[in-house]
């Protein structure tokens, strides 16, 4: 008797062992039954695990540019606020569907931050649902597939993307990545253009949510591959069956085999082929990502790393992000970037272990495709995040492995599941150690989740995380610079000067560290200091004004309104055109130039830097303004509009006044 022969009468008569009333327990319960029982228990564990964020405030970091001072986010849903959503790069990003998912909220919640943070939550929720059932659909595992979504829902990585607004699109794509992956799984069992349509338009959609999606082809393939096996080798890849001995029901199993039978093989060539269009979309929503990423400056600057340090980081990162999936401490908002400082040796020990882990698992790829597909999901969908083109001074960022973590836990979870069935361990046991295993993460995911609910408690985290990096390397300018920006966002402006004065010592050109120490110098009421490091920033930026676009945009305005202070009219008139020039989107420099226009008395063209202003970001100042200057050109019913603009627009509508009247008599 062959050796799969016994294993399959093992586990004949360990099944006919059972107790009558077991198995009377399992046929009573069908299995759709079981489907909804395990998709109520994961809503009920996510549910439980993030309900705290409920009472969670919005962040000071990126919550104000998406919703607490976005204007047109808190307009609500209108023509105005979609035509703004889809023709606008702010935030670096063009994803209107995110735009229009926070105006939704606006719309329904005001600027009410748990409910805001509650549809966050609501949107994880379906995720994890969403993972369970396309899985479960897909291969036929049904206590795999729920293993994976339970993961996915309380690994403390995630904690980042959920309790935290800013992160809507995080999940906002993730959503409709998981309904386009199900819709693949449909189109694949009878190919048709209509079925073909809704995996590109769902495609699309997550695109225009967030483009760390853009890898859904690659996905694709690799579906293809495993579990729909719709690839037509010329040689059998039929050695890879699941166990016998597998505790999944024949029903379980059906499900997965009868998606392959139906679905039919393909050459290679011929899927390849099908991905083109999805592939198209792809390339659009990368060059679109590009165009905004560079002109918002997130892609230059200072801290902007040489090709060959970028590489290094992202092949450390790989093995970073490996570690934080297994063992998930030391969590952080930011993980600046390591620059020129990673050894040699940690570079080449990092790169040996993903090539023997590639190759380990391109051994398994006929036993186990599965462990083949995750590791290769891993690595393939994090490439757009790893580092390799530049965004921020992040090395890594939690908010990138939402996706990716997928493919590890597929490869843990079946790995795990095949060694236990080979080894008849049972299904209690089985049970109990998965439940033991989401327990300690649950546990890890709510003291993290602690950290998100309070800015200081963050920041604090940032600076103390920060200061042993500066004490372990002083001469760390991302480290300096980093430290110096979360003393800024606790308000301790006298803290994160000398590490601004530090940096700027470690590289004199580092226009942000001089330009926040012109900043500062203003702030103080230093006005010569202010404009001799504003000059400075100008002068180190004037052969790349491209790239440091921003950057110089920001030391026009802040020059300009020095100079008004102190009242040397035509060059802070000079400083505010030149601003605007730069950066047509500069709503404050327009200001400025109103202001300017209106002293002077030009009042049409105080009345259009205005408007300008307004069109940029509505605001209960600048209507305020409008208004003074329309009264004084006799426009008083297209003044007393402006005022109700402000008024509506307004919480506090006399400091606004105030603030108007303050800057008029300057």
């Amino acid at each position: 008797m062959s050796r799969r022969a016994a294993v399959r009468e093992k586990s004949k008569a360990r099944s006919q062992s059972r107790a009558p009333s077991q198995i009377g327990a399992r046929r009573n319960l069908s299995p759709r039954a079981r489907v909804v029982l395990l998709a109520l228990a994961l809503v009920i564990a996510t549910a439980a695990l993030y309900y705290p964020v409920s009472s969670h405030p919005f962040l000071n970091y990126d919550d104000d540019v998406y919703v607490v001072n976005n204007h047109h986010v808190q307009a609500g849903l209108n023509s105005a606020t979609a035509k703004w959503a889809f023709r606008s790069l702010a935030a670096s990003n063009w994803h209107p569907l995110t735009w229009l998912s926070h105006a939704l909220d606006c719309q329904m919640f005001g600027l009410d931050a748990g409910k805001h943070h509650e549809t966050n939550l609501l949107l994880h929720v379906i995720n994890v649902v969403l993972l369970f059932l396309v899985l479960w659909r897909a291969t036929g595992y049904l206590g795999r597939s729920a293993m994976v979504a339970a993961l996915f829902a309380l690994h403390p990585v995630n904690v980042e993307s959920v309790a935290w607004i800013a992160e809507r699109k995080n999940l906002l794509s993730m959503m409709f990545f998981l309904l386009a992956l199900g819709a693949y799984c449909w189109y694949a069992q009878k190919p048709g253009w209509t079925r073909y349509l809704t995996v590109f338009g769902l495609f699309a959609l997550g695109l225009m949510a967030k483009p760390q999606v853009i890898t859904l082809p690659f996905v694709l393939l690799l579906w293809d591959y495993w579990p729909l096996e719709r690839i037509a080798f010329r040689f059998p890849l039929s050695a890879f069956r699941r166990s016998a001995t597998s505790s999944v029901s024949g029903e379980e199993r059906g499900v997965g085999e009868e998606r392959k039978a139906k679905s039919g093989r393909r050459p290679l060539r011929w899927l390849l082929l099908e991905k083109v269009p999805l592939l198209e979309l792809s390339i659009a929503s990368a060059v679109i990502t590009v165009v905004a990423q560079y002109q918002s400056g997130s892609m230059t600057g200072p801290h902007w790393q040489p090709f060959p340090a970028r590489a290094e980081n992202a092949i450390v990162a790989y093995l970073r992000y490996l570690g934080k999936a297994i063992w998930p401490s030391h969590l952080a908002i930011m993980y600046p970037h390591p620059g020129n400082t990673l050894k040699l040796w940690q570079v080449c020990g990092a790169l040996a272990l993903l090539i023997a882990i590639t190759a380990a698992v391109f051994a398994q790829r006929r036993r186990r495709r599965y462990l083949l597909i995750g590791w290769l999901w891993f690595l393939g969908t994090l490439v757009p995040m790893i580092g390799l083109v530049q965004v921020g001074v992040q090395a890594m960022a939690d908010r990138y492995a939402y996706l990716p973590f997928v493919g590890l836990f597929i490869m843990i979870c079946w790995t795990l599941a095949d060694f236990a069935d080979e080894r008849h361990i049972a299904p209690v046991w089985q049970a109990g150690v998965s439940v033991a295993i989401l327990l300690a993460l649950a546990v890890t995911a709510r003291r993290q989740l602690d950290l998100w609910s309070d800015n200081n408690l963050l920041w604090w985290e940032v600076v103390n995380r920060e200061t042993q990096a500066v004490q372990a390397n002083p001469n760390n300018v991302v480290a300096q610079d980093v430290l110096a920006h979360a003393y800024l966002k606790l308000g301790q402006v006298e803290d994160a000067v000398p590490h601004f004065r530090a940096a700027v010592a470690i590289n004199p050109l580092d226009p942000d560290g001089n330009l926040n120490l012109g900043a500062y110098a203003q702030r103080t009421n230093d006005l010569p200091a202010a404009i001799a490091q504003y000059k400075k920033v100008l002068a180190m930026t004037a052969n790349t004004p491209k790239q440091d676009a921003q950057i110089r945009a920001q030391a026009f305005s802040n020059l300009a309104f020095a100079y008004r202070d102190l009242k040397d009219y035509a060059q802070a008139r000079a400083n505010f055109h030149q601003a605007v020039e730069i950066n047509p989107d500069d709503e404050r420099s327009w200001l400025g130039i109103g202001l300017m226009a209106q002293k002077s008395g030009d009042l049409n063209a105080a009345i259009q830097a205005y408007n300008n202003s307004l069109q940029i970001e509505p605001s209960d100042f600048g209507y305020l303004l409008l208004a003074q200057a329309l009264d004084q050109a006799g426009r008083h019913d297209e003044a007393e509009a402006a005022r109700r603009k402000a008024a509506a627009l307004s919480r506090k509508l006399e400091e606004a006044r105030k603030t108007a009247e303050n800057a008029l008599a300057k």
